[in-house]
């Protein structure tokens, strides 16, 4: 029975694909950051010894660490593929929004720390389960890490360096038979843009510069009202990490949702001022 790890399950696409390779004979430990979330994912798993949740907030060091131990103890009792770990999943994360100058350092280093650094540093210490298995890592990236927009630049930054260690860890871990792939999905429809809208409502915009932004609050609020209404489910990501780890050969990358190949297509053949100006258009600033 192979073994996964997947961070991020409380909601949205974590939980779909913790359930997703539950229901297909994975045994999941799945990364919740409430005791709460993880009674309730494992209540809802047709087969509920198959997911396993752990406590892993991924920017807790010693809970990252704590992770890596389950991990150990599953694939040796598992008797997973090599004893090891199969699959890792690092979908955890958030995305902050505003215009970048009203963003404080604070929030900007937090966008990195949760996107960035915490699953670089899982991702390293589960390497040498990985390589036991021949396992598989997916880096659950966005459309925002190829195709950045205003008012999403930590994300989308976020997202552009994942993309990039992605890229780079798919030839250094060759060598160690660990495939490694990214999943860009378009706008997809999660309780995190819930959060995004109580963020959208509190966003205080200083007087001195209604005249720059004065339109960014009303254009934030439309972005996330029509966002998960054109969404994909997370179901349907979470089918397409499945096709991943369970190909005879992991493709790279793989692009989910007809926003997202249309995002890329506009980019790749509108010059920048063309689509500078298509987004100024889209969100009205």
């Amino acid at each position: 029975m192979p073994l996964a790890l997947v961070t991020g399950a409380s909601t949205g696409i974590g939980r779909a694909t913790a359930l997703r390779l539950a229901a297909g004979g994975w045994t999941v430990l799945a990364g919740v950051r409430e005791q709460a979330a993880g009674e309730r994912l494992s209540a809802e798993a047709s087969a509920p010894d198959r997911v396993i949740p752990v406590t892993l907030d991924v920017t807790d060091a010693a809970q990252r660490a704590a992770a890596v131990e389950r991990v150990s103890e599953h694939a040796t009792r598992n008797g997973g593929s090599g004893s090891g770990l199969d699959a890792l999943v690092n979908n955890a994360g958030i995305a902050v929004g505003g215009p970048l100058e009203l963003i404080s350092e604070e929030d900007l280093r937090g966008q990195f720390e949760v996107n960035v650094f915490a699953p670089v540093a899982l991702t390293r210490a589960l390497l040498p389960d990985l390589r036991s298995a021949r396992g598989r890592i997916v880096f659950v990236s966005s459309i925002g890490g190829r195709v950045s927009v205003p008012f999403l630049a930590p994300y989308a930054a976020s997202k552009h360096a994942i993309e990039a260690i992605a890229d780079s860890l798919r030839v250094e871990l060759s060598t160690s038979h660990v495939s490694v792939a990214l999943v860009e999905p378009g706008a997809v429809a999660t309780p995190m843009w819930d959060k995004a809208r109580g963020d959208a409502d509190s966003f205080a915009l200083p007087a001195a510069l209604q005249q720059y932004y004065g339109k960014v609050p009303a254009a934030m609020r439309k972005s996330i009202e029509q966002t998960p209404k054109r969404g994909v489910a997370p179901e349907k990501v979470a089918a397409t990490i499945e096709r991943a780890l369970t190909a005879s050969r992991m493709r790279s990358l793989y692009l989910v949702g007809t926003d997202a190949r249309m995002q890329l297509l506009l980019r790749r053949v509108l010059p920048d001022r063309a689509f500078d100006a298509l987004i100024r258009r889209v969100l009205g600033v």
